[in-house]
């Protein structure tokens, strides 16, 4: 298995994975082709993808605003969960926001997601209880839930 930068080429593999997770919040504009690949010129050296083969079998988006980074979609192939696979994603992003000069890594998890929520624990992320998480679409947006 190699983790490498995620390329715009890549975007059909990871869509396809995304969408054998369960508990993925994905939508038809963010995740879209074209909003990936804005992400990706955005964030190049942050976003990574586990290959073997030919074949990605993970897959971690994270962005940064230049103070802290973000953690949107990690995902494993089914079958290949519980491997480790995800913890060398995370440590990769890590080292990766760490080389940009980022110090402070934050995620935002469906509290229904028992095993993503149990995965982010033994990642060492910490639940903020002093928080709530508000959003507001600008336009609209068609979700995807898997």
């Amino acid at each position: 298995m190699q983790i490498r930068t995620m390329q715009i080429e890549d975007y059909d593999a990871v869509f396809a994975l995304w969408k054998s997770c369960s508990d993925m919040g994905l939508n038809d504009v963010d995740d879209s082709r074209s909003g990936i690949e804005r992400f990706l010129q955005r964030n190049p050296e942050t976003c990574l993808v586990a290959v073997e083969e030919t074949a990605v079998i993970g897959a971690i988006l994270v962005g940064s605003d230049g103070r802290r980074a973000y953690i949107y979609h990690t995902a494993v192939a089914p079958e290949r969960q519980k491997q480790g696979i995800g913890s060398q994603l995370v440590q990769a992003a890590k080292k990766a926001v760490q080389k940009i000069g980022i110090a402070k890594m934050a995620l935002v998890v469906f509290s229904r997601n028992q095993s993503g929520n149990a995965f982010w624990e033994k990642q060492g992320f910490s639940a903020r209880e002093d928080l709530t998480y508000r959003n507001l679409a600008l336009q609209e947006m068609t979700r995807m839930d898997t």
